[in-house]
């Protein structure tokens, strides 16, 4: 295994060295992303039971890992934003003092590799040699980490290219499992320092730092000081039958359907006449102005870290195949008669020789029946975007791709109709700073409570969401009118008895086709207080007459305006705990407000 520094940058050696010398690991190994390096850390990881391998025949190259039950999601109350100044971190983020942080931590970290191998990651976020591409070095003590962040980036000796030999500009993660121990975890962003600690973890997006932690906490602080944006957004492109390609980003708060989105499928109808949806990513996007002044999108990721339950066939067909090969599977059930894996909603025959995802051997029909789940509701995937039998050839571009459209949705049963277009960037800024989605029952005790996500960015925004909103505004002065359009999507409006009245999934389609007509000029619209809506002969409805009647696309698409002005209260309330709310979204609600008056 690679035990020499696999750069001379000095700025990446000293920081080593100080890891090193805190958690004191009995060895130190580079991780250089070579076949022979992964085989033996995957080896070693079957030997010692950090790692089980499948049926290689059905499942060739794939791993499961089960993680301990009190570590098995991303923890918001022991995640913190640590800025000099507590206004920085903005009022919905945890905050505390770097220098009280590194008080509480140091004494944790110290030592705590003793025993342990420490593996020194360096990886690329974005293809390598790619002018929006990032530089991250991870150190860790789980291989688990290691295997993980070779799917989700560019791993290895090759990431240094982007660096070279003096920059300082790397993002610094360190992360120990230590034991475990959830009174213990704590996982910060440092974003003034580049840096990054995560410590009693060893589940997923709590460990693998590249993800939200840098593609999203870090990577918005850089941002906005860099003049460009790290957003929680898919990336898609939608073919047209002459072969022109159209770019989409889209952001949605979880289980709004982000993933099948990213890879749907389009209706026969569609797929008839030619068009394709391609994928260039399902959970993050970085958007720069490109050299003609349009805002040019990657995706910063190399794989898939997906919800298992719910994905099947039918559900995300495209997904499904993507975990077919080289894939590590966290915490989702084991059929033991074929050592394959299963999950709800996988299929309807639940393996009765199965071990649920804790590692008991159960009867999983009668386990189901008891009301137990055989996979964990949150367990995962990391599939190889490779792997994807719709994934862009632009997925590779180092310049990206140019975004022509941006959506923002929701999960909201009456309020929003299907799609509505922003007036301009402005008004579009403040429909995305007015995300938000019904609680369903699945999620909490009380159903329909109203959570707000700005930008489906709430988690994930490393500094003060109004100074965050502040900046998109900026963005869009810069862009002019080279800036996207914007849109906001509901695939979940809800008639008198809570039923769903758009079809969704590869229907969405429809929708994403006037999107992209409106873009181009093509087709009108009707002017309303909240936006502009398609007129009803102009979305594409044919092959769904008979589900989506003229009278349901009248309520898919008419607006309340008593319930608007609901939802404009609701606003000024949300926005009071922002003292740095930036005016021109103040006025926008006022406008909105005057609009629904007139």
């Amino acid at each position: 295994m690679s035990n020499k520094p696999l750069t001379t940058n000095p700025n990446v050696l000293a920081w080593v060295d100080e890891m090193v010398a805190l958690t004191t690991p009995d060895k130190v190994v580079w991780i250089d992303g070579s076949e022979e390096q992964l085989e033996a850390l995957k080896n070693e990881a079957i030997s010692t039971g950090e790692m089980i391998e499948l049926n290689q025949e059905k499942l060739p190259g794939c791993l499961y890992h089960r993680t301990k039950p009190n570590d098995v999601a991303r923890v918001e109350d022991r995640t913190f934003i640590c800025t000099e100044k507590k206004e920085d971190a903005g009022p919905i983020n945890n905050w505390m003092s770097p220098a009280d942080m590194k008080a509480k931590l140091i004494p944790m970290y110290t030592g705590v590799m003793k025993g342990r191998t420490m593996y020194v990651i360096p990886y690329s976020m974005g293809p390598i040699g790619s002018p929006l591409a990032k530089v991250g070095v991870e150190v860790t003590d789980s291989i688990y980490v290691v295997l993980n962040m070779n799917i989700m980036t560019r791993m290895g000796a090759q990431a240094f290219e982007n660096l070279g030999e003096t920059s300082n500009d790397f993002v610094r993660g360190l992360h120990s499992k230590a034991d475990v121990d959830p009174e213990g975890r704590y996982i910060v962003q440092f974003p003034e320092e580049n840096t990054i600690w995560s410590i009693n973890s060893a589940y997923g997006g709590n460990v693998l730092l590249g993800k939200k932690c840098f593609a999203l906490r870090i990577a918005s602080f850089q941002g906005k000081n860099e003049g460009w944006m790290a957003e929680h957004m898919l990336i898609l492109g939608l073919e047209k039958p002459n072969g022109d390609v159209k770019y989409i980003t889209a952001a949605f708060p979880s289980a709004c359907g982000k993933t099948n989105l990213a890879m749907l499928i389009p209706p026969e109808g569609y797929k008839k006449a030619g068009y394709k949806i391609w994928t260039v990513g399902d959970d993050i996007a970085w958007m720069k102005p490109g050299k003609d002044g349009r805002l040019y999108a990657i995706n910063p990721e190399n794989g898939f870290f997906g919800v298992a339950p719910g994905t099947n066939e039918k559900s995300n067909f495209n997904a499904l195949e993507s975990t077919k090969k080289n894939t590590i599977f966290t915490n989702v059930a084991i059929n033991n008669d074929d050592n394959t894996v299963w999950w709800e909603k996988f299929d309807k025959n639940p393996p009765v020789n199965a071990t649920e995802w804790k590692g008991a051997k159960v009867n999983g029909p009668e386990y189901i029946a008891e009301g137990n789940t055989l996979a964990h509701p949150n367990s995962r995937f990391t599939a190889p975007a490779v792997n994807c039998p719709c994934l862009s050839p632009e997925f590779n571009n180092p310049e990206g791709v140019p975004v022509s459209a941006i959506i923002f949705g929701g999960r909201r049963a009456k309020t929003t109709p299907l799609v509505y277009q922003s007036f301009d960037w402005t008004h579009g800024t403040y429909m995305g700073s007015a995300v938000s989605s019904e609680t369903t029952a699945a999620a909490t005790g009380a159903v329909g409570v109203l959570r707000h996500d700005p930008m489906a960015m709430k988690p994930f925004c490393g500094y003060d969401m109004a100074d965050y909103w502040a900046h998109w505004l900026e963005m869009g002065e810069k862009l002019g009118d080279k800036a996207p359009k914007i849109f906001n999507v509901n695939w979940f409006k809800q008639d008198e008895d809570g039923n769903f009245i758009w079809p969704g999934f590869g229907d969405n389609m429809r929708v994403l086709d006037w999107i992209i007509k409106r873009c181009e000029g093509e087709v009108d619209a009707q002017e309303t207080a909240i936006g502009y809506l398609p007129k009803p002969e102009d979305l594409n409805l044919k092959g769904i007459e008979d589900e989506v009647t003229p009278e349901v696309l009248d309520k898919l698409l008419a607006v309340d305006t008593d319930l608007w002005k609901a939802e404009v209260e609701e606003m000024r309330n949300y926005y009071k705990q922002f003292d740095r709310l930036p005016k021109a979204l103040a006025d926008e609600l006022d406008k909105l407000e005057a609009r629904l008056n007139k």
